[in-house]
């Protein structure tokens, strides 16, 4: 991966050389139900023998947790989601951040920031900063971090007051609705990135060739059951064998729920479903109130936030997986969703839309059916076809999780990460240390 670029007030020492270097890994939050790829990632670095320690923003709001947080060994420290929840811990860490040599640059560089984006948010990055480049364990060598926005800026700040290198992970929302001002300079300032599609990937190099790398999430197939061996052949005709349709995603706008519920509106009356909805977020009320005003509501189940083991005991019992992503109002979108691997890995057949990463996994009649983004015609037609068809959905099925087998297994990205992050880290992490 291309060096650090100089920078005139930029102060980063070579890694310490410690017995045990630790990685500290920024957060926005943690653990989230909805950031499997996330969780997924910390586990496979721990069992390659990276040392890390988790830093989160924010306190976790879900109410379950997945299995694999409660495998991941790394301890978990909390920055102050709002600078008035401690301040004193603020201002010990602002003391003795005063009494650093790059002190005075980091405050030049937030002024600045403030100066383009002057809101409360960019004060509580630099205080959210300030403790974490104070609390962090003297055995930290490299500060890595997910999403390049709000996390991003934190860490930039704290990498600066620290001495310490950098490197980041881009996903969806970060790469789309942060300025471009901002991620040209994160890009040029940290050590290293990756992000998880074509897509963001080509927004990133647009604006700063060469900085990032692509690494997909890929799926840890050892933690999934294989797939049933028989899904009975249910078409909608018989009102007492409905079509069982499944849709798994955060309740937010870029999911494209909207459109899903237009387009069953529009599906043949003599056509039996039913839909069962799992994830929570700020449009659950919204929706519910479109179902009822469509007259689908007695037809669909909202389930909330569930953990994975009883996200994928409801792929195994379903019939076909949904998922129409779309850009939301603001400009956010998704990369490549990893419950779409998920489904993959069940050979539950999909239908989801060509929009953000979905058509780098997933082939339109090859592996899945994927329509337009934001439209319910073509997704109603999509949904028919494959409703009338139990062998094309069989068909599909197979070929997403031969794909998903043959070239989405997470090994090659965390080869990579891994590999860069012992480098960075000056750790050592068996052979992925050398990729």
């Amino acid at each position: 991966m291309p060096g650090r670029r100089a920078d005139p007030g930029l102060l980063v020492s070579a890694p310490r050389i410690v017995d045990d270097p630790r990685i500290a890994v920024v957060l926005k939050g943690y653990p989230r139900l909805s950031e499997t790829f996330i969780a997924q990632e910390i586990l496979a670095l721990e069992r390659r023998g990276l040392s890390l320690d988790i830093w989160s923003l924010r306190r976790p709001t879900d109410r379950f947790r997945h299995p694999m947080h409660e495998a991941i060994a790394a301890p978990v420290a909390y920055l102050p989601e709002y600078l008035r929840d401690d301040p004193w811990r603020v201002l010990r860490a602002a003391l003795r951040a005063s009494r650093r040599p790059a002190f005075w640059a980091v405050l030049r560089l937030f002024l600045r920031d403030l100066r383009r984006d002057p809101t409360a948010s960019r004060l509580r990055r630099l205080g959210q900063a300030l403790v974490l480049a104070d609390e962090i364990t003297p055995a930290t060598t490299h500060l890595h971090v997910h999403f390049l926005h709000t996390p991003g800026s934190v860490v930039r700040y704290a990498a600066r007051l620290a001495g310490l290198s950098w490197s980041f992970s881009a996903h969806a929302k970060d790469i789309w609705t942060t300025p471009d001002w901002e991620l040209v300079e994160k890009l040029a300032e940290a050590a290293w990135g990756v992000t998880c599609t074509r897509d963001g990937l080509a927004r990133l190099d647009a604006l700063a060739p060469g900085r990032t790398r692509l690494a997909y999430h890929g799926l840890d197939l050892t933690r999934f059951p294989p797939p049933p061996e028989w899904r009975e052949p249910r078409d909608g005709v018989n009102p007492d064998a409905p079509l069982r349709l499944l849709c798994v995603g955060r309740l937010v706008a870029k999911k494209g729920h909207d459109d899903l519920f237009a387009a069953l509106k529009a599906l043949p009356p003599d056509l039996h479903w039913r839909l069962d909805l799992i994830g929570g977020g700020e449009l659950r009320a919204g929706l519910e109130a479109l179902a009822s005003e469509l007259g689908i509501a007695d037809r669909l189940l909202f389930r909330g936030a569930l953990p994975q083991p009883t996200i994928i005991a409801a792929m195994r019992e379903a019939d076909l997986f949904v998922l129409p992503t779309k850009p939301a109002p603001g400009g956010d979108r998704d990369g490549l969703p990893n419950v779409l691997m998920e489904a993959a890995s069940q050979e539950l057949p999909i239908l989801a839309t060509a929009f953000g990463g979905t058509p780098e996994f997933l082939a339109d009649d090859v592996h899945a059916l994927l329509v337009p983004p934001g439209a319910p015609d073509a997704l109603a037609q999509a949904l028919s076809r494959l409703a009338a068809d139990p062998s094309l959905r069989r068909r599909l099925g197979r070929a997403a999780r031969w794909r998903l087998v043959q070239d989405f297994s997470e090994d090659a990205g965390i080869a990579l990460i891994g590999g860069a992050l012992a480098r960075s880290a000056g750790a050592a992490s068996g052979p992925e240390a050398a990729a």
